[in-house]
C-alpha cells in the first residue's frame, strides 16, 4: 500500500478520535444541566483543533501530491 494512503488514513482515525472525545465531553457536561455556553465551547475547541492538527496537514501534503510530476511505472 502506498504510504501516502497510510498517511491519509493516519488522518481520517486521528480525526474520529477527537470527535469522540468531543462528543464524550459534550455528553458530560450536559449531564443534568442546561449549560449552552460550556457545551459551544468545547465543540468550538474541536472544531480548531481538528482543522489545525488533521486538515492543515492533509492540505499540506495533497498540495505537495499536486506539485509533485505524476511518476510512469
Amino acid at each position: 500500500m502506498d504510504k501516502k494512503f497510510k498517511t491519509i488514513g493516519v488522518f481520517i482515525i486521528v480525526s474520529a478520535v477527537i470527535w469522540g472525545a468531543v462528543i464524550l465531553a459534550s455528553s458530560y457536561a450536559l449531564k443534568g444541566t442546561g449549560c449552552y455556553g460550556k457545551i459551544q465551547n468545547i465543540l468550538a475547541g474541536g472544531v480548531i483543533s481538528h482543522m489545525i492538527l488533521i486538515w492543515g496537514p492533509l492540505a499540506l501534503l495533497f498540495k505537495k501530491k499536486e506539485n509533485k510530476p505524476e511518476e510512469k511505472v
